[in-house]
């Protein structure tokens, strides 16, 4: 079987949706199944990713507001999926509901094969964040009725948690929806070097180490981790909280940090390399912190299990189908004086922490990114196998 995975964003943007796609990709050739990918050219991005196959980059100008991502060119978009040979695939893969997801409704339905789509964003939330002007209500509908469009051009779904699912039943959606989180490859269990990240930085051996790793976007609710930070040094004044990625609200975080007098207690790590760096980074953590109410999955809280992170987290949409009883994590409701409680208590007791790490490592183990994808092959299955519809929707055989 070959699939042609289409996204408006993969690596060297580094974000879930990347992340999954990658993991999905390395997975399902042992599935049998053959991925290919089309996605935004990124400067540098030949030398990102030099021994990546079966991947089509499309040029694509910056996005006004925003210098990670990436617009691709609808025409050169286009040049590039009608450049590919006839009957070369069985089944369209959407990622991403931009310039993806209608390029690759257009393509299935030319080439007479089904799409399929991942739910990977929360709009209700996303525009509240990026259009504060627009009243929530008046976002919530039409995120409702973008969703709906969207997935009625579509022949199956997939969600990447059960909460995700249940959203999309309560929207009124009615193609078939399938759950298939996204899982961890092996190299996320490889251990990470604590002691070498703390020396690269500067951090002592002995400081109490809070760490928030991912998208620094507003939606990811970081700015509420740094009031509860402020709590946590009243009874843990050594502490220091270390936010790790990029992203649009880096300099409003840089912002309330100073407001708060709290610049020599919180460091920002910026990027960090996957294989390496980055897993050193979770490995040095005291307590991995997360508060996110837009995560359709949070696999950056099984990524801090593998590598013994004590997780404190809200547990909020898809993060519910993660942090489940015997997870190895305190979840905690969003109010500070309750999560600043939880990371001090974990700071505190070196027994919790050991625990809370052995836990951790052995529940990441369950969510296998090989198991995911075979999962995921399955739902591949009967779509490719049913008969083809030609560009006027007769079928062909």
């Amino acid at each position: 079987m070959r699939v042609l995975f289409i996204s408006d964003v993969y690596f060297p943007r580094v974000n879930g949706v990347s992340t999954s796609i990658r993991t999905f990709r390395g997975e399902l050739a042992a599935c049998g199944v053959e991925t290919w990918l089309v996605a935004p050219q990124y400067t540098g991005a030949a030398e990102a990713d030099p021994e990546e196959s079966g991947v089509l980059r499309v040029p694509a100008a910056r996005v006004p507001l925003d210098p990670e991502d990436r617009r691709m060119a609808w025409r050169a978009l286009n040049r590039t999926l009608d450049a590919l040979p006839a009957g070369g695939f069985d089944l369209v893969h959407i990622q991403t509901p931009f310039i993806a997801h209608y390029a690759g409704v257009r393509y299935a339905r030319r080439a007479g094969i089904p799409a399929v789509a991942t739910y990977h964003t929360f709009f209700e939330e996303y525009l509240h964040h990026y259009l504060p002007v627009l009243p929530r209500a008046m976002g919530r509908v039409l995120a409702r009725s973008f969703t709906r469009s969207q997935c009625a051009a579509l022949q199956a779904l997939i969600a990447p948690s059960e909460p995700m699912r249940e959203v999309l039943a309560a929207y009124g959606v009615s193609t078939p929806v399938h759950v298939v989180p996204t899982g961890l490859p092996a190299d996320c269990f490889r251990s990470g070097d604590g002691r070498a990240f703390r020396e690269r930085a500067g951090i002592a051996a002995e400081t109490p180490l809070v760490t928030y790793i991912g998208r620094v976007a507003h939606e990811k609710n970081i700015g509420f981790l740094v009031e509860v930070f402020r709590e946590v040094l009243q009874s843990v004044p050594a502490a220091l909280l270390v936010i790790a990625g990029e992203g649009p609200a880096r300099s409003a975080l840089h912002a309330q940090v100073a407001a708060l007098g709290l610049e020599s207690h919180v460091r920002f790590a910026g990027y960090l390399e996957r294989a390496g760096a980055l897993l050193d980074c979770y490995a040095a953590a005291d307590a991995f912190v997360f508060a996110s109410r837009t995560e359709t999955q949070g696999l950056v809280l099984l990524e801090a299990m593998a590598q013994g992170a004590p997780v404190v987290s809200t547990a909020e949409l898809g993060t519910r189908s993660i942090l489940v009883p015997d997870s190895g994590a305190l979840v905690v409701p969003e109010e500070r004086a309750a999560f600043a409680a939880a990371v001090v208590r974990v700071l505190s007791d070196a027994g919790l922490r050991e625990a809370m790490a052995a836990r951790g490592r052995a529940y990441a183990r369950s969510w296998s990114a090989t198991a995911m994808a075979q999962r995921l092959a399955q739902v591949y299955a009967p779509l490719a196998r049913a008969p083809r519809l030609g560009v006027r929707g007769l079928t062909t055989h």
